[in-house]
Formats: C-alpha cells, sequence, structure tokens
C-alpha cells in the first residue's frame, strides 16, 4: 500500500457501503470536507477519540512521539524607562526631547534621563510535555514578556548573546537586559532555533485581510511544514506490516492525509478548521478596516488555528480567549488538553479570567504577580498552599478569580481567615518567599537542580533550522501568495492603468504634435513634454508606498516566527510587480508618443519605452525601500514627498545642470531620474531630424540639449537605462535589508517626573517599601504595554 493511500469506508465519498482504495492526495475540498465531518461530528467527544486512536496505535507498535520539557532558571529581565516631565504621553515635545536624548546618551558623561525597572524578576520553573500549564496574573504582571522569552520571540539576538547566561539587545530605542537559563531538553537558547522548536501564539489578531480564513491555514501549514509526521508515518506503517496489523482506515486516513507536504490545501487545515469552529466561515475573507470580513471572535480563532496548524511540539499562547465567549473558550482548551495529554505536546497558556469550568481543564497553575511567581505547581494544590499562608477560598467563588485578588492590595484582606490582630497586606514578595521555602517550591527547585542529559532528547523535538522547508519552496509559496493577493487587489491595479490611461489622454492634449514644428523655439515643447511624461510616471508609483506599509506587520509577524526569509518576501514583492510597471509604460507610451510628435521612428520608439519602463519600475521600487525603512504612513509619505522634490529639482530640467553650482552638482548623479531625463532629451535630440545645422554651425538637438546641460552623446542612453536599473537593484536590496533587520515602529515607555519624584529613589533600589513597589507596578506595566504596542 503507498504511503499517501488509504483504505476505508467510501459510503460517504462514493454513496455506497464498499471498502476501496483511496489516494489521500487526491482529495478535492469536497471529498475533505465530507471526510473531516464524517470524522469528527461532535467536536469535543470525537476528536478526543480520533487522538485516543491514534496514541493507542503508536503505543501499540512502541513508537515514541518527540515531547520537550522548558526549564527557566533564574531569569531576569530589565527594561530602561525614559523619565519625562509634565504628562507622560507621547506628544510632539517628548519625541523630539527623546529623538535629542538617544543623541546625547552617546556623549560621555551625559545624565541619560533613564531609570532600570525589572519586567521578570528572577524567576524559576518547569514546563513539562503532556501537561497543561496556565499562566496566571493581573495585567501588566511580565506574562507576555515571560511566554515571549521563553519561546524565544523577545529578541532576535536573543539566541546569540544568551551565551554569556546574560542578553542584552535593544527594543524602543531603550536597553533591555536578561540573565538567567532558558533550555529545552537540556539544550540553550543559542544551540538551537526557539522559533522553530516552539510557537508563540500573539493576543494581537495579525492577518491579510485579502485572504480567506482556509487560505491563511494553508499557507501558515506551507511555510511550517508537517515536520516528522511522514516519517513517524512511514516507520509506523513498516512495524504493523511486521506485526502484521491492520490500522483503522479513518485513521489511517487521517494521519497519511495530514502528513502529505508541498500541498496547497490538506486534509491538516480542514481538521482544524473543524476543531475551531472555523469551518461555516472557511471560505470568507479574514477582512480588515476597510473590508468587511470575519468576527473579531474568529479572528482570535484562526490567528490560535494558524499556528497550531503546523508541526510544534511547544506552544505558549497569551490571551487566546480575548473576545471570545466562554463556551468556545472552554471548547479551544479543552481541544488544547486533549492535545497536551495524547500527543506529549508542552502548552503554557495566558489567560485574563477563565471561567471555572476552563480552569478546571489545566494541569499546573503558574501564579505571577509584578514581575514575579506567587506559586507555580499542580492546579489542585493552589488552593493548599494559599491557605498555609492564611487566605481562604469562599465556597461560591471562582478560584481563578479569587488568585488574581488575593494578590491584589486592593481585594486581599477580604479573604484572611485568621485572627483581626495578625492581619497585614501580604506582599508579592512575601508571597513568593513563601512560595520559595514551601515543600511546593523546594520540590520544584529539587527538579531544576536535577540536569536534562541532551541525549536522551528525541532526535526531532529539537530544530536546528532556521525554516521548515527548502528556501527555493518557500520562494515559491510567497509568490504564490504575492500573486494571490494582486489578484485580490486587483482593482487598486486596474485603476492605476486607468488613471494613467487619463493622464496620457490629458499629455496628449497639452502637447499635440500638430501645433509644434521642428525647430529651436519649440524644442522647449518637446523637453517639457518629456519632463511631464517623466513626472507622470514617477508619481505614478506612490500607492505603492501606502500598500508596502499597510503589510508590514503581518510581514513582520511571519519573519519572527520564521515563516520564510526576508528576501523571498522582498524578491517576491519586485518580481510580480514588472509586469505592471511595464504595462502602464506600455499605456502610456503609446498614447502618446505619436500623437505629441516625437521622432517617428520604431528604434527610438522602443528606447523611449524602455526609458519609461525603467523609470516607472524604479520609481516603484524607491518607495517600496522608503515604507520598509520608515515603516509608518506618516513618516513614509513626508519622507517619500521629499525624495520626490528633490528628484524634480536635480533632474536637469526644473534648474539646467548648467546652471547648478558647483557643490551641488553631486546631487544630480545621486538622483535616479536625472539619467530617465537625460535618456529621453538625448534618445529624441539626437534623431535625424533635429540634426538640422544652425547659423552657430551647431545642431538644432545639440543646441537645444546644451541649454539644459544634457549634451551627452548618444550611447549615453544605454548607459542611463543601466544606471536606472542599477539604482532598481539597488533599492531592492535595500528593501530586503530593512525587512531583515528593521523592526516595527514602536512606542516609548516613559513615566512622569512627578510620578518618578513620589518613588523617591531609584527604581532598581532593593529598599523600596511597599507603597513605592506599588508605584512601581504602575510603572512596570507601561513597559509591558509599550513591548506589546510593536504587535
Amino acid at each position: 500500500m503507498s504511503p499517501s493511500s488509504s483504505t476505508f469506508d467510501d459510503h460517504q465519498l462514493a454513496g455506497n457501503e464498499s471498502r476501496e482504495l483511496v489516494d489521500v492526495t487526491k482529495f478535492g475540498a469536497l471529498e475533505r470536507h465530507i471526510f473531516i465531518e464524517k470524522l469528527i461530528q461532535n467536536i469535543e467527544h470525537d476528536n478526543l477519540q480520533l487522538l485516543q486512536k491514534i496514541r493507542k496505535r503508536l503505543d501499540r507498535v512502541g513508537i515514541e512521539l518527540p515531547s520537550i520539557e522548558v526549564r527557566y532558571n533564574n531569569l531576569l529581565i530589565e527594561a530602561e524607562c525614559e523619565v519625562v516631565s509634565g504628562k507622560a504621553l507621547p506628544t510632539l515635545w517628548n519625541s523630539f526631547k527623546s529623538a535629542v536624548l538617544d543623541f546625547t546618551r552617546l556623549l560621555p558623561g551625559f545624565k541619560s534621563g533613564i531609570s532600570k525597572i525589572n519586567i521578570i524578576d528572577g524567576v524559576s520553573g518547569i514546563i513539562k510535555p503532556g501537561r497543561m500549564t496556565l499562566l496566571l496574573g493581573p495585567p501588566g504582571c511580565g506574562k507576555t514578556t515571560l511566554l515571549k522569552a521563553l519561546s524565544g520571540n523577545l529578541s532576535k539576538s536573543l539566541k546569540v548573546l544568551l551565551k554569556t547566561r546574560s542578553a542584552m539587545y535593544t527594543v524602543n530605542n531603550h536597553s533591555i537586559i536578561m540573565y538567567g537559563d532558558i533550555t529545552y531538553n537540556g539544550y540553550k537558547m543559542n544551540e538551537f532555533v526557539p522559533q522553530k522548536t516552539s510557537a508563540y501564539i500573539s493576543q494581537y489578531d495579525l492577518h491579510t485581510g485579502e485572504m480567506t480564513v482556509r487560505e491563511t491555514l494553508d499557507f501558515s501549514l506551507q511555510c511550517q511544514g508537517v515536520g516528522n509526521k511522514a516519517e513517524i508515518l512511514t516507520e509506523l506503517i513498516r512495524r504493523e506490516k511486521d506485526a502484521g496489523i491492520t490500522p483503522d482506515p479513518d485513521v489511517d486516513a487521517y494521519m497519511k492525509g495530514s502528513s502529505i507536504e508541498g500541498k496547497k490545501t490538506t486534509l491538516q487545515a480542514d481538521y482544524i478548521l473543524r476543531i475551531l469552529g472555523l469551518d461555516t466561515c472557511a471560505d470568507t475573507l479574514v477582512g480588515d478596516e476597510m473590508r468587511r470580513g470575519i468576527s473579531g471572535g474568529e479572528k482570535k480563532r484562526l490567528t490560535t488555528g494558524e499556528m497550531i496548524v503546523g508541526p510544534t511540539r511547544a506552544l505558549f499562547m497569551d490571551e487566546i480567549s480575548n473576545g471570545l465567549d466562554s463556551s468556545t473558550t472552554y471548547q479551544i482548551v479543552a481541544f488544547l488538553q486533549q492535545l497536551a495529554h495524547l500527543t506529549d505536546a508542552t502548552i503554557l497558556v495566558s489567560l485574563l479570567q477563565p471561567a471555572p469550568e476552563t480552569f478546571d481543564l489545566f494541569d499546573d497553575i503558574i501564579l505571577m504577580g509584578e514581575g514575579k511567581v506567587v506559586y507555580h505547581g499542580p492546579r489542585t494544590q493552589v488552593l493548599e498552599f494559599i491557605e498555609s499562608v492564611g487566605f481562604s477560598c469562599p465556597e461560591r467563588k471562582g478560584v481563578a478569580d479569587f488568585l488574581q485578588e488575593v494578590i491584589s492590595r486592593k481585594d486581599q484582606a477580604q479573604y484572611w481567615h485568621s485572627d483581626e490582630a495578625t492581619r497585614h497586606y501580604f506582599s508579592i514578595d512575601m508571597l513568593s518567599e513563601r512560595f520559595k521555602q514551601s515543600s511546593y517550591g523546594k520540590r520544584l527547585s529539587g527538579q531544576l537542580s536535577t540536569e536534562i542529559l541532551k541525549s536522551k532528547s528525541h532526535k526531532d523535538a529539537i530544530t536546528f533550522t532556521a525554516y521548515s522547508l527548502p528556501k527555493w519552496d518557500l520562494f515559491k509559496t510567497c509568490l504564490s501568495k504575492e500573486f494571490l493577493l494582486m489578484k485580490r487587489n486587483s482593482f487598486i491595479y486596474v485603476f492605476k492603468l486607468v488613471q494613467m490611461t487619463i493622464n496620457a489622454i490629458i499629455t496628449m492634449t497639452l502637447f499635440m504634435g500638430s501645433r509644434t514644428k521642428v525647430d529651436l523655439m519649440h524644442s522647449n515643447y518637446y523637453m517639457g513634454a518629456l519632463f511631464y511624461a517623466l513626472t507622470m510616471l514617477v508619481t505614478n508609483g506612490l500607492p505603492e508606498l501606502e500598500l508596502t506599509v499597510a503589510r508590514l506587520a503581518v510581514f513582520y509577524k511571519h519573519r519572527d516566527l520564521s515563516f520564510y526569509p526576508a528576501w523571498a518576501y522582498a524578491i517576491s514583492s519586485a518580481i510580480l510587480k514588472i509586469p505592471l510597471s511595464f504595462l502602464e509604460s506600455l499605456v502610456f507610451t503609446c498614447l502618446t508618443y505619436y500623437v505629441i510628435g516625437y521622432t517617428p521612428e520604431i528604434e527610438r520608439f522602443l528606447v523611449h519605452l524602455a526609458i519609461q519602463f525603467a523609470v516607472h519600475m524604479t520609481a516603484t521600487s524607491m518607495y517600496r525601500f522608503i515604507a520598509s525603512a520608515y515603516r509608518t504612513v506618516v513618516a513614509a509619505t513626508m519622507v517619500g514627498d521629499l525624495a520626490l522634490l528633490y528628484a524634480f529639482l536635480f533632474s536637469g530640467f526644473t534648474i539646467p545642470n548648467s546652471s547648478m553650482p558647483n557643490w551641488l552638482k553631486w546631487g544630480i548623479w545621486a538622483s535616479p531620474f536625472t539619467y530617465g531625463e537625460i535618456a529621453l532629451n538625448v534618445n529624441e535630440f539626437t534623431a535625424s531630424r533635429w540634426r538640422k545645422m544652425l547659423p552657430s554651425n551647431i545642431s538644432i538637438g545639440q543646441q537645444a540639449l546644451d541649454a539644459r546641460g544634457l549634451n551627452f552623446k548618444e550611447r549615453f542612453v544605454w548607459i542611463s537605462i543601466g544606471a536606472l536599473l542599477g539604482f532598481n537593484l539597488l533599492f531592492n536590496i535595500g528593501f530586503t535589508l530593512a525587512l531583515t533587520f528593521l523592526h516595527p515602529a514602536r512606542s516609548r515607555a516613559i513615566i512622569s517626573q512627578e510620578k518618578f519624584s513620589r518613588l523617591g529613589k531609584s527604581i532598581k533600589t532593593d529598599a523600596l517599601d511597599q507603597d513605592e513597589k506599588h508605584s512601581r507596578f504602575s510603572l512596570e506595566k507601561l513597559v509591558a504595554r509599550s513591548q506589546q504596542g510593536g504587535e
């Protein structure tokens, strides 16, 4: 039997009761839908049965699934916060001062006005495979930072700098320092690729609005691959054949269908759609601010599905219940529990206010406050620990709500069960210290002291390569996605083409050839027409700027999760814009060339078209590069306008090159559109009809070119075209480098001088009393929100 074929009951697919050999690689959309509907009718019950059957099948022949144990020891993360006078708001004045401050910080001995705070303060723990852990705590306590640190998504340089047991990197133009160890099965973060070994699921829903729900999952699966599923399945089939075991046909078909790699649509995506309740909107556009799409709750489920559709064995999930009702949250968490228990996955989930029935699904719990761990251990024993401190949970109170309130200064007093005389505020530090001294903390410390041997780790548990698939396959996947988005945005490109046609018609009426003659006086009309054509082509590329900025957020998400390399996205975007540039240039040239009355020679017409095409392509590349470098619409638009002004100023028409001061001559050759102006004019005015001699023994064409400082030899046309193509290549290289190394534009963590003065001393001072620590907590929330703002 072929690894991609399976025998199963085909009644649903073919309308009969026979069993026949079916190639799962040939399943169409309808066949996949019917098969998944048949396999999973009741989501919670049938999915549990499916996973149990898969696990039983694997255990029967002794196949072990890869698992990951994540450990973190004495983890401390510091951030720098800027102190400003007045209100702590990102006003224009504060932004200007911040920019000046960034420069003055480079000067020795200058007071920086920066204060350091702790976001995560010396926490330790173990996230075990086969168990689902809940990360619980109030907003701003450091949950997101911890999840990002454990998943390797806090900084791209983290894996390199952890060699010294500490890492320092930049965020929000200020430094963050990380101390401590994070290991996966004994491997340190610098020894493997954490972004591919684990998956971080953000609390922010960032998706491409022009794609459908199914296309989003399919693209994610194409980038992540199926991992070692095919290898496991091959070994499984071999052992079953040796043992004479006949597998369950439905389970066999599902396992084979979900292990196929390289197809645009697979059974695994249909399975995730069904489990998350997204099958009803699978073919609906995700939507954005300008497009109507799926609801907020469906986007939240799509964010989860986008990552769990892949083969990742460790999941770090941040506030996945935002915008979901309690029933849907329970359904998703129940699926994650089944995934953890039956596939040995490692799952850490952050929830703000889980319902009691959802809370009961978790095996372990981490309770955090003010960057410290108050409790880390089995969920069933958390109340026992809290009661040992002196607090009791009311009978009808939800445990999750009680745990968050008992660590709050405002709500803690109502839960004391000891005498009135012994009651006092039990701070986060005191609770954390009590946990370390308790049997739970000592047991955790003992487990951390036992070293994990790397040799015992499953060979497929840890990923050592940056990308799941060959880079050529990822490039083809990006190219396919870009082509799909071009089709979905076809209205924009059709509108641009119509706009270019209208501009060409206007140009024809302004510079009608019947009103001009081939003489020195009318040569300026021709030069004006050529400059106007150059202006139309350059400004026609401006929409590329906003289109690029709008898609950067999703790109940064995919890049940081190592979906594909930045160059795959950059080259795909550049290649697919070439035909559009040629089409718009062709329309403009064909409509205007003979009507305006340029030299009626086919060779010069083709050269004119080539110049126009090179100019349009260079302009589009320039705007893409500006968008990727400045990353926001406001900044990119301002820089784009300045670049446009510079291009026109130094093109050689607005100010003749002969009139340009010597100290500004460099600007002529640094402008790409200078070469377009030179090439267009030289191509036209070196034609035979412009060679009529004047009394001064100079041809009309040469005299016209001399007046503008554009008198170059005819071969300079091809030099100029080469220069334009060189600028185009340079801008695309800059586009690729900006996508590779730059990060999203983020807000700064700031605090007012008044608030800082109330602290009375440095944020890092260990002797802060309780009131000052409570004020520090507010500051820590500012930094946490600042980190999250970049999403």
